[in-house]
């Protein structure tokens, strides 16, 4: 079997690379997306995923290592943990929500298996990239990319 190769963090400089480094796996994904739906328990993630439990315990370290989840004992005795999205996990709503959609519109032939809504009136969301300063939805093609802060100078 061929080794999988690690694209190197370093040569690429880019947040998309960080953050694939750390949550870009399907179990990952679907791990983060019951978390969400308020399934918090490492038997609950594992009957509703069908994983095993190896590669479960697996994911949910990386996420604690990464202070995207944290560990909560709900039993004493013998200890059993919850695990319970940080402020850094919750960041990564909207995220989830953009592969939803994008899932919706290019792989659900016959329409969406689940639509999010606004708790408060019920109606369906809707995902935009808006602009902070004219409140303006901003489509792709209008957006683009400059060196921020955390740019590494070529040597």
């Amino acid at each position: 079997m061929q080794d999988i190769v690690k694209p190197d963090q370093e040569k690429f400089d880019c947040s998309i690379a960080a953050t694939l480094d750390s949550i870009g796996e399907r179990w990952t994904l679907l791990i983060l997306r019951d978390l969400f739906k308020g399934v918090r328990r490492f038997g609950d993630l594992q009957k509703n995923l069908g994983i095993a439990r190896n590669l479960l315990s697996d994911r949910l370290n990386k996420l604690v290592n990464n202070e995207i989840v944290v560990r909560v004992p709900y039993q004493h005795r013998p200890v059993r943990h919850e695990y319970r999205l940080t402020s850094k996990g919750l960041d990564l709503s909207p995220s989830l929500v953009a592969l939803m959609h994008w899932g919706d519109t290019w792989c659900a032939t016959e329409g969406p298996p689940t639509v999010l809504v606004h708790e408060e009136c019920d109606t369906p969301l809707q995902h935009a990239v808006s602009c902070p300063t004219c409140s303006l939805i901003v489509p792709p093609k209008k957006i683009r990319s400059k060196s921020g802060p955390g740019r590494k100078q070529k040597q």
